[in-house]
């Protein structure tokens, strides 16, 4: 008779959060606040992806007085600053000792699966095994760098994705293709044009909203305009959004980075042979940029009248630049050689990877199917999700609201679990 090797024993923990960056660190403090003993593993250090999957010269899309929790400021920025990436990751760190918060760094989640007969999960990590009473994947769904298979590995051009971009020396010599123009590839693509090299951007469909109007950030307006709790319309198609922090904040005008020297391109569509092909959509792209654009001022002046608020007008932040030639004659193809080209930089975003949840929480494309975080499956969270509650989930403040609500929903569902059947109510 065949002898059953028991599995090794496990850790006990009640809560388990899987990510130690911005999710991570909100959903520990909620879960504390809530009373509910926890650890979060992650596998690299508090906010890894900060500081080791992002260029040199990244800062936050918001001003510190914004991009933050509301427990702690960051130490030494102004307000109204945008901070440096390794300042944000410090930043977190900070936060999770200020809070005490049970991070185990230097840990890799391999496999989360249910456990049978009873409550609760089997996490097997590269730490050993752990039994959780509950699950958050606060990992986000930014996760695996998306690579188009357009261009042939062999082409005799290097490619690189965004998160493996760290400053212009590390590329080689030559004239750079950036695929992708939102926050990430347009401030790349600006970048590579300051130091002096030959760049050409694909713009794809955007949202492009002003830095600043009237005296006021971007994310202000948003916040006054009620758009940061625009929820998620099903079926609607997330748009990227090109807005900077860099050089203290400034508006993308794709325009005038044409003016500069950039050459526009439309959404890449193909390759043969050694020629990039690109779609004749380029100034229908720009022009609804622009509306974008546009929109967020008309709707800001609208504010200003109705309520009174003594803000400058800024006509000229009204008025749109020429287009430059590249958007009156488009490149339809490129001969990537004959161009001088010798980088493709893809600036084309990321996807999920939930591999190691092996649970029923996903539809059949493997989106995590949820209602504000809490999963389809009882006992399984997520954090982290663009639009997991609202426009702002994916940023640092948002995430912190949503946390709230899902640490709140376990110690709901806790409670109930309490109840003893003998007329005690739960807590």
């Amino acid at each position: 008779m065949a002898q059953i090797t028991p599995a090794p024993s496990a850790q006990k923990v009640e809560a388990l959060v899987v990510g130690g960056g911005q999710a991570g660190v909100a959903m520990s403090e909620h879960l504390s606040r809530c009373g509910i003993s926890h650890l979060v593993l992650e596998r690299g250090r508090i906010a890894e992806r900060w500081r080791s999957e992002r260029w040199d010269s990244l800062v936050a899309n918001g001003p510190a007085w914004h991009d933050r929790f509301p427990g702690m400021e960051f130490a030494g920025a102004h307000p109204d600053a945008f901070v440096g990436k390794d300042a944000v990751a410090d930043y977190f760190e900070a936060y999770a000792q200020k809070i005490a918060a049970p991070i185990r760094t230097g840990v890799t989640v391999t496999k989360a699966s249910r456990l049978e007969g009873q409550a609760g999960f089997r996490v097997e990590t590269s730490a050993g095994a752990f039994e959780a009473g509950y699950v958050v994947a606060a990992t986000g769904a930014f996760q695996l760098p998306i690579v188009p298979d357009t261009v042939p590995h062999d082409s005799g051009v290097m490619q690189i994705h965004s998160s493996a971009y760290r400053n212009p020396a590390q590329l080689p010599k030559g004239a750079v293709l950036v695929v992708g123009a939102g926050s990430s590839g347009a401030q790349i693509a600006a970048e590579l044009l300051e130091a002096g090299r030959r760049v050409y951007l694909s713009v794809g469909p955007h949202g492009r909203p002003p830095r600043s109007y009237r005296g006021r950030d971007f994310v202000w307006w948003l916040g006054v305009l009620n758009k940061w709790d625009t929820e998620y319309t099903p079926g609607s198609a997330h748009v990227t959004i090109a807005v900077s922090g860099a050089h203290g904040g400034q508006t993308v005008d794709f325009r005038k980075l044409a003016a500069k020297g950039m050459v526009l391109l439309g959404k890449a569509n193909g390759y043969d042979d050694g020629t990039m092909r690109f779609s004749p959509d380029l100034g229908a792209t720009i022009a609804k940029g622009d509306a974008d654009y546009l929109s967020v001022l008309q709707e800001a002046d609208t504010f200003v009248s109705r309520t009174g608020l003594n803000l400058a007008p800024e006509p000229e932040a009204h008025l749109i630049g020429p287009d430059p030639d590249c958007l009156t004659h488009p490149i339809l193809q490129l001969n990537l050689q004959q161009a001088g080209i010798t980088t493709i930089l893809w600036a084309t975003g990321f996807e999920r990877d939930y591999d190691w949840l092996q649970v029923n929480a996903f539809d059949s494309a493997g989106r995590p199917k949820h209602q504000r975080g809490v999963s389809a499956e009882p006992g399984v969270y997520f954090l982290g999700l663009p639009y997991q509650s609202r426009r702002g989930s994916s940023f640092i403040w948002g995430v912190w609201h949503d946390a709230k609500h899902v640490a709140d929903h376990i110690a709901k569902q806790r409670a109930y679990l309490a109840y003893d059947g003998a007329g005690h109510p739960p807590v």
